[in-house]
């Protein structure tokens, strides 16, 4: 693939469309607001504050994308946030904060298990198995609740969980540095065209876009720029994904394991281990933004988070990840959580009621799946048209070469 194919493969729609839509959506809340006469949409205030409210839904929606290109699917993800809340909250008081915060993770990581292994050796479908992890979890929740809220006590617990969640971080020169480091590599390389050699070809792409994005955020925000522990933990988790996935064998194998098992098992790969890592790492994830959630309030009721595994499909649906396996991109799952919560905040900070949010929403989603089905099914169009011209060139070619009986 030449640079200049790459580069517009990049910049569709099918591919950045995410990019894009979040980019029209804070420009258009930007004018909103300054027409309305409301503060400045795109305060470091009110920026740091939409990726705050993202952090949680990011982070499950990280681990959603790679169980999601593996070719499976959890529904069970906010149910088992919550229970690692209600376990830590449950127990902070008796055993420590620190030993709460294991068991709240060993916990989830034995749903986790529990679920690879009951789709992976039953050959359950994973729909129907963590519907019902879900429903049973919800359930576990209310037991150890007694359904009720759970508050923790200790004021050194409650210390030690502010300090663990609400701890900020100054992220405006690191931020500014990093997007600008990236960006210029990524240009360097792709002016020098190295990288197409050695390098998936969107990489370096993709890389100037994100180091693009980063320092414009930095600039948009000011000096002024800090963030909360959450967001750093979801910016490590989301980078550490992206590295595993573009440069590791084990990346390339879950793109295999989701794009076609038969053809990774018979290649060697094994299926199961991988897929029952990708269920482990989504429940594991799910359980550490538990953690967080209940850090963030010290307490925890019977129905926290209900609802919220349908907000990190979404969000990795708006990142163009399938959910048929085998394609999917963390970047871009963080950035449609992003958009999600931006449309929210917007709405909040403009007055709109619940029932337009609920609305707009729902059509975003649609129309984000509807641009990358239709775009995924012109693109194989494109393939299969040009094998099917190569195979006719081919025999045409056979046909006019002369055989050994007519000489």
């Amino acid at each position: 693939m030449t640079t200049r194919a790459a580069l517009i493969r990049y910049l569709s729609l099918r591919e950045a469309g995410v990019y894009y839509a979040f980019l029209l959506l804070l420009a258009v809340l930007a004018i909103a607001s300054a027409m309305d006469g409301r503060p400045n949409y795109l305060s470091a205030t009110n920026l740091t504050n939409i990726l705050d409210q993202a952090s949680l839904v990011g982070i499950m929606g990280v681990a959603m994308t790679v169980i999601l290109i593996t070719g499976n699917f959890d529904l069970s993800v906010a149910s088992v946030a919550a229970l690692a809340a209600a376990i830590l909250v449950g127990t902070t008081d008796i055993i420590g904060f620190w030993p709460a915060l294991v068991a709240a993770l060993a916990a989830a990581a034995c749903v986790g298990l529990l679920n690879g292994i009951i789709v992976q050796f039953l050959g359950i479908n994973a729909f129907i198995v963590t519907l019902g992890t879900l429903t049973a979890i919800r359930g576990l929740v209310l037991i150890i609740t007694d359904g009720r809220s759970l508050m923790v006590q200790n004021p050194d617990a409650l210390i030690a969980m502010t300090n663990f969640e609400s701890g900020r971080v100054d992220l405006y020169w690191p931020l500014l540095t990093a997007g600008v480091l990236l960006a210029l590599t990524s240009i360097v390389a792709i002016l020098r065209h190295r990288v197409m050699r050695s390098l998936p070809a969107m990489w370096p792409f993709g890389t100037a876009a994100t180091g693009i994005a980063m320092a414009g955020l930095a600039l948009l925000a000011g000096p002024t720029l800090s963030v909360a522990n959450p967001v750093i933990y979801l910016f490590a988790f989301a980078f550490l994904a992206w590295l595993v996935l573009t440069f590791t064998t084990v990346g390339r194998r879950l793109y295999a394991v989701g794009g076609n098992a038969e053809a990774a098992r018979l290649s060697g790969i094994n299926v199961n281990a991988y897929k029952l890592g990708a269920f482990l790492l989504c429940s594991v994830a799910a359980g550490f933004a538990g953690v967080l959630f209940g850090c963030r309030f010290g307490a925890v009721n019977p129905t926290a988070l209900q609802g919220g595994e349908l907000t990190v499909i979404a969000a990795a649906i708006l990142g163009g990840t399938s959910l048929f396996g085998g394609a999917g991109s963390v970047v871009k799952t963080v950035i449609g959580a992003l958009l999600l919560f931006t449309l929210t905040n917007g709405f909040n900070i403009l007055n709109l009621g619940a029932n337009y949010q609920g609305v707009i929403e729902g059509t975003v989603i649609i129309v984000a799946a509807a641009i990358y089905t239709v775009g995924g099914k012109r693109r194989h169009a494109t393939g299969r048209n040009k094998a099917s011209g190569r195979a006719t060139t081919e025999k045409a070619a056979i046909s006019a070469t002369p055989t050994e009986d007519a000489i």
